[in-house]
């Protein structure tokens, strides 16, 4: 994960894109970003689904399907082969394909852009820090509404695991003191 600590965006030649949540929320991005890059950019997926989306062109990228490969190294040494210079992860509240997004994300050197379930993205970067803190605490239920029950019930779970502990000893007790 490079540029973590500029705000510079690199050219939008070579993009690698994990496919880690609804495709039809890549489908919606790819003829975007084909039409304001343009013929020279090479666009990478790396998907976990059979086919390719639609829009994907590829003849102007290859398909990393991790399906195909033994471990996550390959994956890695593929990919980083490509060298690319941007990176992106779909973050869409989906629990598909997540250890494999985040550990390209941090193996990969390209500058990162996270993708959401909304279409929206933002670069991951120092200038976003706020925007990334707030994402990971939404993401955590820590956020919004529901950030009191989420702290409440974290609160409440050694008070419980204790309680059922003791209750389950006193009954152990009990039952080896009649006998």
């Amino acid at each position: 994960m490079r540029f973590f600590f500029s705000k510079h965006i690199p050219p939008f030649d070579r993009v690698v894109i994990v496919e880690s949540g609804s495709r039809q929320l890549l489908e919606d991005l790819l003829p975007g970003l084909y039409e304001i890059h343009g013929e020279g950019m090479t666009l990478d997926l790396v998907t976990c689904y059979a086919g390719t989306p639609k829009g994907f062109q590829q003849e102007r990228g290859r398909v990393f399907r991790i399906t195909e490969y033994d471990s996550r190294e390959q994956v890695v040494r593929d990919v980083r082969a490509r060298a690319h210079t941007i990176t992106g992860i779909i973050c869409a509240n989906e629990p598909i394909m997540t250890k494999w997004k985040w550990m390209l994300a941090f193996r990969l050197p390209g500058k990162l852009f996270i993708l959401n379930e909304n279409g929206d993205y933002f670069w991951v970067d120092r200038g976003n820090l706020s925007t990334l803190v707030h994402f990971a605490l939404f993401r955590m239920g820590l956020a919004g509404a529901g950030a009191v029950m989420t702290i409440g019930r974290v609160l409440l779970f050694p008070i419980s695991l204790v309680y059922l502990l003791a209750f389950a000893g006193m009954v152990h007790l009990k039952r080896k003191a009649r006998a």
